[in-house]
């Protein structure tokens, strides 16, 4: 195998236990990293927990066959784009046109050599490969012509306060996270943080739109209103939303955080979004209950206000990190994310010790974008 930064993971669904046996042989030799399930319905469940690279299934196969299998992924969106190759001991032409017809790869006769086996799959991959990259391209074009970006390349200076951040796009594609800071005055910074849920080219279109929305919705609601408020800047963004046709079905999750140094306040309003994280001699989660951008013309929205203390960190972020995953399928969950904050809390580099940490416990393959911007009261 060429070119590969891991092991490709590969699902093997098949009730024969010697022909299980024998695929699982010549695969892991090839250095593939291969997971097996005995019918289609063990092969769902599977799909859902470890989102393999590729799913290579038998038809003929008790409870739950092939074709029934291979339409249940097709009705899930999620699952429907991993690449599917039906292994089989029949070749008539309905059946193999019936495969096709259902978006699959190829097709694998059980009695084929290994080496036919091994060169259809990396033809697979390689030609996985090649769309990626030329999807990478294409999105990077785009993004580079409309001169946008969805994350700073550097956090702002604003005393009294330090603020870092780790942003990685989904599969480093343009994504739906999105970063922002906003000076309103000497005094106040804004620190937003959104979401949209989606990837690839949808997901960054609007979260470039929705960029546009918030950075207007801050200067129009702060030159409106002699108030300095993050509830009033999310109720101007919710009622442009609500009307905009083109965007007000899309779901956006939206933390919105106002810094005050003069006062030492923080004030805060979430739409939809994960509770923030207050790390100190222990980890408080900060709720505000506002609904999804969009959703209703009324979104109930509100100021959390708080003050962080000298060495406490705040933490915003996206649900990429707490539902990354490693390689037996378990999630990374926000227990074990306040832990790791906890423990580096007193650390200047805390935020370098958890992506370390999710780094590892997941082989360096997300999920999603990956989002956390850290507060610091210095």
């Amino acid at each position: 195998m060429n070119d590969k930064e891991y092991k490709y993971k590969i699902l093997l669904v098949e009730d024969e236990p010697n022909i299980a046996r024998l695929f699982n042989y010549v695969l892991t030799k090839a250095g593939y990293s291969v997971t097996f399930a005995e019918n289609g319905l063990v092969g769902f469940n599977k799909v859902k927990a470890d989102k393999p690279d590729l799913i290579i299934s038998d038809i003929m196969m008790p409870d739950v066959d092939g074709f029934e299998f291979r339409k249940m992924l097709l009705a899930d969106s999620d699952l429907a784009i991993i690449p599917f190759v039906f292994l089989t001991a029949k070749g008539t032409e309905d059946d193999v046109l019936e495969g096709y017809n259902m978006a699959i790869e190829d097709y694998i006769v059980k009695t084929s050599s290994p080496k036919i086996v091994l060169a259809k799959i990396d033809s697979i991959f390689k030609s996985i490969k090649r769309e990626r990259e030329k999807a990478v391209e294409e999105v990077q074009h785009a993004a580079d012509s409309l001169r946008t970006t969805l994350a700073p390349e550097n956090t702002p200076d604003f005393s009294g306060y330090k603020i870092n951040q780790y942003f990685q796009p989904f599969d480093k594609i343009p994504g739906g996270d999105f970063i922002d800071y906003i000076h309103l005055d000497e005094n106040n910074l804004v620190v937003v943080l959104g979401d949209v849920m989606g990837k690839k080219w949808g997901a960054w279109y609007f979260a470039v739109a929705y960029a546009g929305y918030v950075r207007s919705a801050v200067r129009f609601a702060f030159q409106s209103d002699n108030t300095i408020s993050a509830k009033n800047i999310m109720e101007r963004i919710n009622e442009s939303i609500y009307k905009d046709e083109r965007i007000s079905e899309v779901f956006i999750t939206l933390s919105i955080i106002i810094l005050n140094k003069n006062e030492n306040s923080i004030k805060y309003c979430g739409a939809g979004d994960l509770p923030l994280l207050l790390i100190s001699n222990k980890a408080e989660s900060i709720r505000s209950e506002g609904v999804l951008l969009g959703f209703s013309d009324v979104g109930q929205y509100e100021d959390v206000e708080f003050t962080l203390n000298q060495g406490d960190k705040l933490y915003v972020f996206t649900d990429g990190i707490i539902e990354t995953r490693n390689n037996e399928g378990e999630m990374f969950g926000k227990d074990r994310f306040e832990k790791i904050l906890l423990e580096s809390v007193k650390k200047e580099n805390s935020l370098t010790e958890v992506v370390k940490e999710f780094s590892n416990y997941s082989d360096n393959k997300f999920d999603d974008d990956i989002s956390i911007i850290e507060i610091c009261k210095i």
